[in-house]
């Protein structure tokens, strides 16, 4: 069974700040990730399985982390290839 398969199949309410929400709303879009966002009200994702959570987790670290962890997290994919 491949992991792109596998549960879950949720809708979450994604705490972004007002900023970034925007940003973070055009990016999964882009990765054809379904999500709803009104204007004074939280970002909303449907996940419909682990590759979208793993997608998801990854555009929010991008608007969350410090420049240090983005730079560590850059330096390890390095080391993996």
């Amino acid at each position: 069974m491949s992991t792109f398969n596998q549960r879950p199949n949720t809708c979450e309410i994604v705490d972004v700040s007002c900023v970034d929400r925007w940003q973070v709303y055009r990016r999964l879009q882009e990765l054809d990730i379904d999500c709803w966002c009104e204007v004074e009200k939280p970002l909303q994702v449907h996940l419909k399985n682990v590759n979208e959570v793993t997608q998801l987790k990854s555009v929010l670290k991008q608007f969350t982390a410090n420049r240090h962890e983005l730079v560590q997290l850059l330096q390890s994919c390095w080391e993996v290839s």
